[in-house]
């Protein structure tokens, strides 16, 4: 069997975890023994057995590959829309409905990325909460939905605790407004609460940047840039006294897991995707800005006591494993 891997936006342009997932998985299932080549569009030699898509496209594409033979299957991140409660879900999904149901512009509706998700063979996500999405707004059936975890690297996976010896706090991610880097250094600024952020921005000439810079004191708001070496970060992991995330939306944090995996306590935000994964395993902020420099600070003091999230985590491989049974199973379905 041979997969076709491919993903709209050129990895240079903007790194993140979505470039992790894509790579790691890529080469997790090349070394279960399944054939996987990026799509090249200017090949019109190249054959495939499954396309698998991740990101958002056009219904077009997957009705042109199914012409070819090939079976679908795409990878969304439905990060912002997950953490929305079930009464906005349920709402928007009646939007949805009353826009299907006109009885005009049958053409642009056609090009609506959302309706891909009714096209494709099979729907990947990470967590039930974006299972729930796509079953309550868009109305896939759940036959057509695979919940597949991501994984950790092996040097993650046998990391261990380490001495949490050192005083602050880790923050690690693109410094951009999603993560909401610039609320939790002026809330570590409030506290008096030592917070390493490790990341860079998507680029320096974003506004987001330099008002960030401004707020580095190499006191209570620390930085260094992404840290390249998988060593180096496990050590910085191992080293705090607790990671944070406090993004406005995520879907699965992979910071997070890491965290777990080197033993260190979390707080995160109130949002579904935290609960899902960590349960009563971590701590969360409020959501109040006021409130939340209590937390922070709080947290920073009991760190050194408190334990690490005992959750389930996975490696690379075992997302390989259910992803292969995934492309299995629509290669053998018949639509």
């Amino acid at each position: 069997m041979k997969i076709l891997f491919d993903h709209p936006q050129p990895f240079f342009l903007a790194h993140g975890g979505f470039q992790t997932q894509i790579t790691q998985t890529k080469l997790a299932l090349e070394r279960m023994g399944i054939e996987v080549e990026w799509l090249r569009w200017w090949d019109d030699t190249q054959r495939g057995d499954v396309l698998h898509y991740f990101g958002s496209t056009r219904p077009t594409l997957f009705q042109q590959a199914r012409a070819k033979g090939l079976r679908t299957v795409m990878t969304s991140l439905l990060s912002e829309t997950c953490n929305r409660s079930d009464a906005r879900l349920k709402r928007q999904g009646m939007l949805v409905k009353t826009i299907l149901a006109l009885p005009i512009g049958e053409g642009i509706k056609q090009q609506l990325n959302w309706r891909t998700f009714n096209v494709c063979d099979c729907n990947v996500v990470g967590l039930e909460a974006e299972r729930k999405v796509l079953e309550l707004v868009y109305e896939v059936p759940s036959s057509r939905v695979a919940v597949v975890p991501l994984g950790l690297s092996e040097g993650f996976l046998a990391a261990g605790p380490g001495d949490r010896a050192e005083p602050y706090l880790v923050c690690a991610g693109t410094i951009c407004e999603q993560k909401n880097s610039i609320p939790l250094a002026e809330m570590a600024r409030r506290a008096q609460v030592p917070v390493l952020f490790v990341g860079k921005p998507y680029t320096e000439d974003d506004a987001y940047w330099p008002a960030f810079r401004t707020l580095i004191d190499d006191r209570w708001v620390r930085y260094q840039p992404h840290v390249e070496s998988e060593a180096a970060m496990i050590a910085l992991l191992q080293h705090a006294r607790g990671a944070l995330v406090m993004s406005k939306f995520e879907n699965w944090s992979l910071v997070a897991h890491e965290a777990a995996a080197c033993g260190v306590p979390l707080l995160l935000p109130p949002l579904k995707w935290a609960r899902e994964r960590f349960g009563n395993e971590a701590r969360y902020f409020s959501g109040d800005p006021a409130t939340d420099v209590e937390i922070l600070r709080k947290f920073h003091e009991d760190g050194p006591s408190l334990p690490a999230p005992r959750v389930q985590l996975y490696g690379w491989n075992d997302t390989a494993a259910a992803l292969s049974a995934v492309y299995a199973r629509v290669a053998s379905s018949s639509r």
